[in-house]
């Protein structure tokens, strides 16, 4: 499979904690909506919510999935996600390792 440009995307959320990235990542893949999931513990986040100042800590994911499956992938997210207004944001990727690129497509191909 010949890839086209913009063909492969990252959506990038946050959640609770590792566990919750963990099951939440695990569902993805194995629906074949995500290729992979990386999981970046230990983050903090400072924002405004409901009119107050929070500071919480966070674990960061970044989702790799492809064009075909992406609004499916988005659905889903919100679904599963454990927040009441989750960050899901679409990055899409311009460029990299061709076969890498493939292997994504691959992983996500709908059967």
């Amino acid at each position: 499979m010949k890839l086209a440009a913009g063909e492969v995307f990252f959506i990038y959320t946050t959640l609770p904690d590792t566990d919750a990235a963990s099951a939440f990542g695990k569902a993805l893949v194995e629906r074949k909506l995500a290729a992979c999931v990386n999981i970046f513990p230990g983050m903090t986040s400072i924002y405004e919510w409901q009119g107050n100042i929070q500071t919480d800590s966070e674990t960061a994911m970044i989702i790799k999935t492809s064009r075909t499956v992406l609004d499916e992938a988005m659905t889903v997210a919100k679904d599963l996600h454990p927040y009441e207004t989750p960050a899901l944001l679409i990055l899409p990727v311009t460029g990299g390792n061709a076969d890498y690129l493939k292997w994504v497509a691959d992983q996500t191909a709908q059967t």
